[in-house]
């Protein structure tokens, strides 16, 4: 599948699904109140496609990662105010709140520049996507490597990162279980 076609297919997905859309509109909220730039990225994204790819049923989200890029306010503080405040919206939702201006502290990298730069350090290149709904209430889509990806059944290592926690990583989520019809490919 190309770019463009990915795209589409992405957006026409989130755009049929309620729950999503309820979840991109709390997280707009909070941005339009802050002043945030917020997406919902990885597994929010990802997950979509392969469920619809690879499950007769899609499985509920274990945690929702909402990202932004602050330089404004870089204590943790700030991201648990974030993820008060989504929850006083949908409280019954699992919100995970990081600010990726600081991200590359812990992950021992140089600094980030942008959500998207941040991204690019991911393990999983299928990993760093994200979605948000704009000023317009417009879904935008933003991937660090693409959207295609996401539809051509392979689970693909960053090599900006160790093989081995990529490796963990699979492991660990147990995609190959959860998604039989995945393969790893190893760059």
């Amino acid at each position: 599948m190309d770019e463009v076609s990915a795209r589409r297919q992405i957006t026409h997905w989130l755009s049929q699904d309620i729950a999503r859309m309820v979840m991109l509109q709390t997280v707009a909220r909070v941005a339009a109140q802050t002043g945030d730039e917020l997406w919902l990225a990885a597994g929010f994204v990802r997950n979509l496609v392969w469920d619809r790819l690879y499950r007769e049923t899609a499985l509920p989200l274990n945690d929702l990662d909402v990202i932004y890029f602050g330089q404004h306010n870089l204590l943790s503080q700030y991201d648990r105010q974030l993820e008060l405040q989504l929850g006083a919206i949908a409280g019954e939702l699992p919100w995970s709140v990081k600010n990726q201006a600081r991200m590359h502290v812990r992950n021992g990298d140089r600094p980030y520049h942008s959500v998207l730069d941040a991204m690019s350090f991911w393990p999983e290149r299928q990993t760093a996507v994200a979605v948000r709904l704009n000023a317009n209430n417009e879904l935008e889509l933003i991937s660090a490597f693409g959207f295609a990806c996401l539809f051509d059944g392979g689970i693909s290592h960053n090599i900006k990162r160790e093989r081995q926690l990529f490796l963990q990583r699979i492991a660990g989520k147990g995609w190959l279980d959860t998604y039989p019809g995945l393969s790893v490919e190893c760059m």
